[in-house]
């Protein structure tokens, strides 16, 4: 028997949203680095984002800088805070991977989004009106006080929704930040969006759909 959550919830940017910081990095510091450079400064540059949202809450402004201030120290480049500000003021600007509209569309006529983003609500409501499906409920690292893959958003997205880790589906496109912190909450529906920014990992017990075109059949719609 298909399972049917109470919600589907769902990471925003990589799963839905076409999170681009490597492509905001390339056009700062695209023609100071040569190619080889630009890919380990890209992977540092995700590393020390991770690492920077593994302590207390500060504004996600601060995350990208931070981040991209020890990037530039360990690759030899000059930081400059505006160079900060520009990588982090292009994320509203960001639109949907080009499968999500029609995909969410069809399971939001069954059962209600909610989305768990490690964002400020001064960003995400731009890229949210990108998407192409309503959403019952949008739960920021803003209002929880802290980032994921931290289980404190996660409880605090179960209270605000009345439900326990048996009731809903959470979708995205990441271990790192999201399916490994909800194999640890029990949550026993997950949908990995196999984006290929991460390798597989069956040990966090998993369905895997390419894109959300893939999400409706997930649920026998």
């Amino acid at each position: 028997m298909t399972f049917r959550p109470k919600y589907i919830t769902f990471d925003c940017y990589g799963t839905l949203t076409n999170f681009d910081m490597a492509g905001a990095a390339r056009r700062v510091y695209g023609e100071q680095l040569s190619d080889e450079k630009m890919l380990k400064f890209i992977k540092n540059f995700a590393a020390y984002r991770l690492d920077e949202i593994l302590g207390a809450w500060k504004p996600y402004a601060d995350v990208v800088a931070n981040s991209l201030e020890r990037t530039c120290k360990l690759n030899g480049v000059t930081y400059r805070e505006e160079d900060a500000r520009q990588i982090y003021e292009e994320v509203p600007t960001w639109g949907p991977h080009p499968d999500v509209p029609e995909g969410l569309a069809k399971v939001a006529k069954e059962i209600p989004l909610v989305i768990l983003s490690n964002a400020m609500k001064s960003q995400i409501m731009s890229n949210l009106e990108r998407l192409g499906a309503p959403f019952h409920k949008v739960i920021t690292a803003e209002e929880t006080g802290t980032y994921k893959p931290q289980m404190n958003g996660f409880e605090y997205m179960l209270d605000t929704l009345g439900c326990g880790p048996e009731d809903i589906t959470h979708v995205s496109s990441s271990f790192r930040y999201d399916l490994m912190t909800a194999y640890d909450m029990g949550i026993k529906s997950k949908v990995w969006v196999n984006r290929g920014h991460e390798p597989a990992n069956p040990f966090y017990e998993y369905t895997e759909i390419k894109d959300i075109s893939g999400l409706p059949g997930v649920f026998g719609l």
